[in-house]
């Protein structure tokens, strides 16, 4: 099979395959894999980094190695990459680092996709935003939680980020919040928030600031309750998904905002 073919096919692969499978088949096929294409999305989250994992164990053994990081295997993938890759998604709670993220900022120009993890230091999260704003090519950005530097990388965004389009947070949204990501990414196409605690006003305020919305998913959200007027309001949205979002708790509390700052929100 020529050789574009095959890097055709192997791009469409996860890392561990990438890694473990397709490069021990034969020369032809491991020739293929070094193509920079089937390193264009780098997505970590299926491999699990523990040093008792079968991926540990295999890959250790795979290419002699005594023992395997997160950001030694990231830098090795990177690499095959040849700054060529637009998606990455980071492990949510395991090994990555600031320093994995300066990194990428680095070696990876072209990014149109970023995941970020979940495990930064506060002292950490105050860095995102200088890091998040040299990918000018940035169409989307994925947090599983809602960093302290919020306000700060959504006006980074804004300010140099021309086809940004999706957003993906988590966490308590407040007025400051809507209000910023109104003012700043007017034009953003696809908003997840679900599993946020998110009030009805703050929604409606996205909804009516960001008039480019053809994606709003607020699954599973607290302080919201989904009533006509928010139904009316989202009516031009293509798609509005809102399933499980309640003004209450499990426990038949009112949950408030001051809660949700002091860290009582858990999923």
């Amino acid at each position: 099979m020529p050789a574009d073919c095959l890097v055709d096919i192997f791009r469409r692969l996860g890392l561990h395959d990438l890694t473990l499978s397709v490069p021990f088949v034969c020369r032809c096929w491991r020739g293929a894999s070094l193509d920079p294409g089937c390193w264009r999305r780098l997505d970590f989250r299926p491999l699990d980094f523990m040093p008792w994992s079968h991926f540990t164990r295999s890959f250790t053994s795979c290419y002699r190695l005594s023992s395997l990081s997160f950001s030694a295997f990231m830098r090795f993938v990177v690499a095959r990459s040849r700054g060529s890759a637009a998606e990455l998604l980071f492990p949510l709670s395991f090994g990555a680092s600031i320093q994995d993220l300066t990194f990428v900022s680095i070696k990876c120009p072209r990014l149109k996709r970023l995941a970020l993890p979940d495990n930064f230091m506060l002292e950490d999260d105050l860095r995102i935003p200088e890091l998040v704003g040299r990918w000018r090519d940035l169409e989307q950005l994925e947090m599983e939680t809602k960093p302290s530097s919020f306000l700060e990388i959504i006006a980074v965004i804004g300010r140099n980020c021309s086809r940004f389009g999706r957003l993906k947070v988590r966490g308590l949204i407040g007025k400051e919040d809507a209000k910023a990501i109104v003012d700043c990414l007017p034009d953003l196409n696809h908003l997840e928030l679900s599993k946020s605690y998110l009030t009805k006003e703050e929604l409606v305020v996205i909804i009516s600031g960001c008039r480019k919305l053809e994606r709003l998913t607020v699954k599973d959200c607290l302080g919201l309750l989904v009533d006509d007027e928010v139904l009316r309001s989202a009516s031009r949205i293509k798609c509005f998904e809102h399933e499980g979002s309640k003004l209450l708790d499990d426990y038949g509390y009112e949950t408030d905002e001051s809660e949700q700052q002091s860290g009582f929100f858990y999923w």
